[in-house]
């Protein structure tokens, strides 16, 4: 579907364009963006969200894919002179790099096909970052948020509640879209911890125990973790060998890793978590 830009949204780049100005204005008095935050806007498509906070904030930073927008935000936005576009993957940028003075507060309509990788690739740079807005599909947020023993809790939940706290702020319906998604939509508040609850010792075995055991969920995990673990270790730490992956906490996950770590059980070159 095209638009009064002439842009016609792709389905490659994941690309649905936000056009209700009441979701809009919600989003934008969510985020409360202020003059001087150092934000940075993934994926500003068309501007809608953009132009809100360029009124408020002349000095935003965006980082956009596709080349064809690039002109099209120029010219809607020649007036701000210091509002900058990086044309770069997200998946791969370095959000580092804009870090001046102050954290980053990063916000975002994410494409929902790349929304996992890119939370993972986010999170390994959030101590440079002072809070994150994003769309996302709503049981994206759902999974994000879970907590042990629900159906969506999972490897994204753990390792994003690892890092941040995760506040889902509100549902977006596929009307507000252009062309409407197939699935529903919610706004996500991510708040990178100051002091982490349940540091791990090693990051990548943190990581390497997680995938393993969630690639097996519903074994108990006796047999989910036996690459990895005995289950005289399991039960040394006070862990119910029983018990399915989706009943441990965050912090029981942390206590297993601090475990192989201790023992050398596990190389801390193991590959890092992958999609959920």
């Amino acid at each position: 579907m095209s638009n009064q830009h002439g842009h016609k949204a792709r389905k490659r780049f994941g690309q649905n364009f936000l056009h209700d100005p009441g979701v809009i204005e919600k989003i934008v008095r969510s985020i409360s963006p202020k003059p001087d935050d150092a934000m940075v806007e993934i994926g500003p498509g068309l501007g809608a969200i953009t132009e809100e906070i360029l009124a408020v904030n002349p000095r935003l930073q965006v980082v956009e894919l596709d080349r064809d927008l690039i002109p099209v935000l120029r010219t809607k936005f020649f007036n701000y002179p210091e509002f900058r576009i990086h044309e770069a993957d997200a998946l791969s940028f370095d959000f580092s790099q804009l870090v001046t003075d102050r954290p980053l507060r990063i916000v975002g309509n994410l494409p929902y096909n790349i929304s996992t990788p890119l939370i993972f690739h986010l999170l390994t740079q959030s101590g440079v970052v002072q809070d994150m807005h994003f769309m996302l599909q709503k049981e994206v947020v759902q999974r994000m948020a879970a907590t042990p023993g629900d159906n969506n809790y999972g490897r994204l939940g753990i390792m994003t509640q690892y890092f941040c706290k995760v506040q889902p702020l509100f549902e977006v319906g596929p009307g507000a879209f252009r062309p409407a998604p197939k699935v529903d939509s919610a706004i996500v508040r991510l708040v990178p911890h100051k002091v982490l609850p349940h540091p791990a010792k090693d990051l990548k075995t943190l990581q390497a125990v997680v995938r393993t055991a969630f690639n097996a969920r519903r074994k108990t995990l006796r047999k989910a973790l036996a690459a990895l673990v005995t289950v005289e270790q399991l039960n040394s730490l006070g862990i119910n060998d029983g018990l399915r992956p989706e009943n441990l906490s965050l912090a029981d996950f942390v206590k297993i890793a601090d475990l192989l770590v201790d023992s050398g059980s596990l190389n801390s070159e193991a590959d890092e978590v992958s999609n959920d």
